[in-house]
């Protein structure tokens, strides 16, 4: 029931049709997106795609494969290949969480362990949940490598067994902890789906769930008594992006600190307009080098299945004013000013982006 209860905010409300279908797909082995997964439009994206970061971490900067830092490696890679980086992912995704001491992975049984009463409404999968204990890391990833079938094969609620995993690897009560006044639980019903508040990001980029993406924890001294904010606290692997338009316009763009959008890969989940994507370079000197950043290339996928190979972005933070290059009698906004490239300027401000031969697409 607590489970339920930070996770819905009651013990009534269960996961919806697209919740339960999700699970972590790959796109064809040895193509252009081998190592990319197919991401759905619904509230699963987000978690689709910030797994989708850590797996290009694994596969651009792990050691265990050759080619390390090689973007050409990320369409070599075989079946076997992608399920070890998925099993290598969710480890350690699931290590941090658990304070790297300790780990949980859920998977389902045939044996149901509760069932329905006047305060908890079933699902059939939920009271089926067995839950695996590991208090070492080599061993949480050889078991997930075992059972990796049943994050990745349809019909198996992969996305939802993951999101289970990582909350009881945190526990709920480090949960309850992690979150502030302004929020109490995890998912959010919009538009007749849930969606995932960006507590669960932060929870999966830096293994604490603070809902807010600024530096440290802020304290509002208008408040009787005072009231803390609670935001991130540690430099993440795998960073953080956000761009909305709308809230552009309105003035209300969150202020993403620097623990997020300076993180230890040159990697980012990218917030764009309310739709998650990952940003990634495959040179870590990008991020401790400051010359480094005069010029350098990026590479972008949208997780759309209208997306037949990654697209290279060339960021050029010393050209002249990036604004000149458009012209001024373009009415459409996003045609002048592509939401892509508006993120990528929330790290370097100012940069011009050529897309290389591509349309902008995002």
């Amino acid at each position: 029931m607590e489970l339920r209860k930070i996770l819905f905010g009651n013990t009534f409300q269960t996961f919806t049709y697209e919740w339960k279908k999700s699970f972590f797909k790959f796109r064809e082995a040895f193509s252009n997106l081998a190592y990319a997964l197919e991401a759905e439009k619904g509230g699963t994206r987000a978690i689709q795609m910030v797994v989708q970061a850590h797996i290009i971490k694994h596969l651009l900067f792990t050691k265990n494969y050759q080619d390390y830092g090689s973007f050409n490696s990320l369409s070599e890679i075989s079946q076997k290949q992608q399920e070890k980086a998925l099993a290598a992912s969710l480890a350690d995704i699931l290590w941090t969480t658990g304070a790297m001491n300790k780990a949980i992975v859920c998977l389902i049984t045939n044996e149901s362990y509760f069932s329905e009463s006047p305060n908890y409404k079933t699902d059939n999968f939920t009271e089926k949940l067995h839950l695996f204990e590991f208090v070492e890391k080599d061993k949480l990833e050889k078991f997930l490598c075992a059972h990796i079938y049943s994050f990745k094969d349809e019909g198996s609620h992969g996305v939802i067994l993951f999101l289970y995993s990582v909350l009881f690897s945190r526990t709920i009560l480090r949960i309850q902890h992690d979150l502030d006044y302004t929020k109490n639980h995890l998912l959010h019903f919009c538009l007749g789906n849930y969606t995932v508040r960006q507590a669960v990001l932060n929870l999966i980029l830096t293994g604490r769930a603070s809902p807010h993406v600024f530096n440290g924890d802020q304290i509002l001294e208008e408040q009787i008594p005072e009231q803390k904010l609670h935001g991130v606290l540690t430099r993440s692997e795998v960073g953080y992006l956000h761009w909305n338009r709308d809230e552009m316009e309105q003035n209300k763009l969150p202020q993403v600190g620097s623990m997020l959008k300076t993180p230890k890969y040159p990697i980012w989940l990218c917030n764009i307009n309310g739709t998650y994507s990952v940003l990634f370079g495959t040179n870590t000197s990008l991020l401790c080098d400051w010359k480094m950043e005069h010029i350098f290339d990026l590479y972008f996928y949208s997780g759309q299945l209208s997306q037949t190979k990654t697209a290279r972005l060339t960021v050029d933070t010393h050209s002249h004013p990036w604004e000149g290059r458009y012209k001024t009698e373009e009415a459409d906004h996003e045609k002048r000013f592509p939401s892509l490239e508006m993120t990528v300027r929330t790290k370097w401000e100012g940069a011009a982006i050529t897309w290389n031969g591509t349309l902008p697409f995002f």
